[in-house]
């Protein structure tokens, strides 16, 4: 999995997924704000998303807020980076930090463009709203569960496949 075309290929691919609906959030949905797709259940609404995860610290001034998730995002993406290339795990491990690090460079963009995050997914039941997230925040979540299953995954020979740890 260390192949750079493979890489290049994965990374573009989240890049492009998450750049692109973020652009047709912002050209469609911030005129409307919000559509609902699935009543009671699924919107989607325009937000510009000042903090990190569910608006930690979106109340901070900006002269603080700006430069510090900028630099925590830099050295997020650098850690994962040289993480990355210097350890050896399953193709399966190596797919799940590939993940995390296109939806970290994903919201990275959008820091350096804009100061805030565009989150247009909105899930609900009824009156129970869960924050609003986008393709990014979503592959970075799949990014760490592929891990997590990578984790207490015993590896075969060929470490391409994976059955499930047994307790005895």
């Amino acid at each position: 999995m260390k192949s750079p075309k493979i890489v290049i290929v994965i990374l573009s691919a989240i890049l492009a997924l998450d750049l692109s609906t973020k652009y047709l959030a912002q050209i469609f949905l911030a005129k409307v704000h919000s559509l609902v797709i699935i009543p009671n259940f699924f919107n989607l609404t325009y937000v510009e998303n000042r903090g990190a995860a569910f608006g930690f610290l979106a109340e901070t001034s900006s002269r603080f807020r700006t430069p510090f998730f900028i630099i925590v995002s830099v050295v997020a993406i650098i850690f994962i980076t040289v993480f990355y290339l210097k350890t050896e795990g399953s193709t399966w491990f190596h797919l799940g930090l590939l993940f995390i690090l296109g939806g970290a460079v994903g919201n990275f963009i959008d820091r350096l463009r804009m100061g805030v995050v565009v989150d247009f997914l909105y899930f609900h039941w009824y009156q129970y709203y869960w924050p609003a997230f986008n393709v990014a925040d979503t592959v970075i979540c799949i990014g760490v569960g592929i891990l997590i299953i990578d984790m207490f995954c015993i590896h075969k020979k060929d470490n391409a496949d994976c059955t499930p740890y047994s307790l005895k």
